[in-house]
């Protein structure tokens, strides 16, 4: 490099990497840590240049590397904390070279192939955070990341970093499914007495990223077709996906998920043609009780999906109602261009952000467009509309509400059949305060599909509001067991039933456990905000009011009010007078 080269300035994820007590390892044996040392970086150069980055450096045991994309970065991190915990698997633990890893986005200098700067020096910071085997992402890189991969985070709070003025807030990313259950329910998560079974996310093969979408769709489909039989216990969506894209044990997930079945399989997508592989095994043997590959026309998805699903009630010996059988076979629409604008809305939604459900918004519309006859898409649309409600996405909070509300009657109209028709047009009569009404309408959606943990949780809370605590607590118990490995908000419905019944530490405890999984979560603050203002605890309090502010800097106690449907007005006036006490804004 010519001493002339100029010296320039970018943006850039940085990622860097070293290896936990690396300087006891070379005390103890010296050439094995070298030699395993040089085989490991190897191999995370490898990959970091198969996700698009850049090795920069590697001294010692360190190893820095820069990346055009933080969602680059980060799924390679999570591959090469994949690949190195197989290849430690196979030496003896005093032989392990256990890396940690952070990953910031910052403005670094470049000095021809060097970087330097305050970019760097961050993600060295954020590195030395990390767990032997983890990783730890800044703040900058959390925001990129956090609607874009199938992750769950622990924010570890603000961390001092040498020559900056302002603290780094710190996630750390978690790597494996976390199960709660039995610390959450004070139950063992044991083998239900009826056959059981999940469904892990169908692979997509095809080699395009892009097409993730229709893998995942047939996933849910299958999911959502067992999970209406009444004999039959499944494992809800969110628990099954949080497999994705991992290497699992098929016994292992059995163990976790509480469940004696497991479906896993492919979908190649080409043109108008798909290939389809599936296999049941049996969790506590491991023995496959059935594999099958198909090959069809892309039009005989809809066939296809029910074929899969009722062969394997078959393999498990269970018997259909004539009933059941309907709702098995009841799809909605005949019409692949719809069911596929239907399945790309679904993808979008789960993502669970402004941006995205908008985009999600526009799919749904675009697959009632092309078949006005399918009720899905209109039940999920009157779901989308109820985000903007909650998070102040839409353009007025009445507005959304009645969007909601249009789509939940079409819905329902279309398809009386459809337990998601039934479970939106619950949470519209909560919000008119017709408590009685919105318990029996999820109380239909439930009969329709036994398997729904999301409308077992909305039972629940919906109970909570119509003072009915006790018995929700039992629902949103159920709710767990369905999805073991819950959305984040199922544990800030618990805290919510918990706070309401005087509970407040426990109510801290599930507030925080859902803040885990995503840090940006107002609902979550303010439980901890008026728990510990109850409990008289108000330097924690505050502390948890300055989230909700940091969050949602225009909070106001007098709207938050107005948009809670209590029952019983005196636990609302209790509850808003707590967040009072705790210094949030009238």
């Amino acid at each position: 490099m010519s001493n002339e080269q100029k010296v320039t300035r970018k943006l850039r994820a940085i990622f860097s990497a070293d290896v936990k007590g690396y300087s006891i390892l070379m005390a103890d044996d010296e050439v094995a840590t070298i030699q395993t040392l040089k085989k490991y970086r190897n191999m995370m150069s490898a990959c970091i240049e198969q996700h698009e980055g850049r090795v920069v450096d590697a001294v010692g045991d360190n190893l820095l590397a820069e990346f055009d994309s933080a969602v680059d970065a980060v799924q390679c991190a999570v591959e090469v904390q994949k690949q190195l915990k197989v290849k430690n698997q196979e030496l003896p633990e005093d032989k392990r070279l256990e890396f940690r890893i952070g990953i910031n986005i910052g403005d670094v200098i470049q000095d021809g192939d060097r970087l330097f700067g305050d970019g760097v020096n961050v993600a060295a910071r954020i590195e030395g955070l990390a767990d032997a085997g983890g990783i730890c992402v800044s703040r900058s890189t959390y925001d990129q990341i956090k609607n874009k991969l199938e992750l769950s985070f622990d924010y570890l709070g603000e961390h001092k970093v040498k020559n900056l003025k302002e603290p780094v807030r710190v996630y750390k990313v978690l790597l494996e499914p976390t199960i709660d259950y039995e610390s959450i329910t004070g139950e063992t998560l044991e083998l239900p007495e009826k056959p059981s079974i999940a469904v892990l996310p169908f692979v997509n093969m095809s080699g395009d990223p892009s097409q993730e979408y229709f893998s995942d769709g047939i996933t849910e489909q299958i999911i959502n077709g067992l999970s209406k039989v009444l004999n039959l216990f499944v494992i809800a969506r969110n628990s099954s996906f949080a497999y994705k894209g991992k290497s699992v044990n098929v016994q292992q997930v059995g163990k976790e998920l509480g469940v004696r079945y497991v479906l896993e399989g492919s979908v190649q997508k080409a043109g108008e043609r798909v290939r389809i592989t599936a296999q049941l095994i049996d969790s506590t043997t491991g023995y496959h009780l059935w594999s099958e590959n198909y090959d069809r026309d892309l039009s005989d998805i809809f066939a296809l999906q029910d074929e899969i699903t009722l062969k394997i009630m078959f393999t498990m010996q269970i018997k259909l109602t004539f009933g059941e059988q309907a709702r098995l076979w009841e799809k909605g629409t005949t019409n692949i261009q719809a069911y596929d604008m239907f399945m790309r809305g679904i993808d979008f939604y789960f993502r669970h952000n402004e941006k995205d459900n908008r985009q999600a918004q526009q799919f749904y519309k675009e697959a009632i467009n092309i078949d006005k006859a399918y009720a899905f898409p209109y039940a999920m649309l009157g779901f989308s509309h109820i985000l903007d409600l909650l998070y102040g996405w839409g353009e007025s909070p009445i507005k959304s509400f009645e969007q909601a509300e249009t789509c939940a009657e079409q819905a329902l109209t279309l398809n009386d059949s459809l337990d998601l028709s039934h479970l939106l047009m619950g949470w519209i009569h909560l919000f008119k305060r017709q408590h009685d009404e919105a318990i029996k309408e999820v109380e239909r959606a439930i009969k329709l599909n036994p398997n729904g943990a999301m409308a077992h949780a909305s039972l629940g809370l919906i109970l909570v509001f119509s003072d009915k605590t006790e018995l929700a607590i039992k629902f949103l118990k159920r709710a767990f067991r369905l999805d073991p490995i819950p959305p984040h908000h199922f544990y800030t419905y618990l805290a919510v039933a918990h706070r309401n019944n005087g509970e407040y530490e426990k109510a801290i405890d599930l507030a925080e456990k859902g803040l885990s999984g995503n840090p940006d979560q107002v609902t979550g603050y303010l439980i901890l905000a008026a728990s510990y203002s109850l409990l008289n605890r108000a330097e924690e309090a505050h502390k948890a009011v300055e989230e909700v502010l940091r969050i949602n800097p225009n909070f106001s106690l007098e709207y938050h009010g107005k948009m809670l449907p209590y029952k019983n007005q005196g636990a609302l006036d209790k509850y808003i007078n707590a967040l009072r006490k705790a210094g949030l804004p009238e």
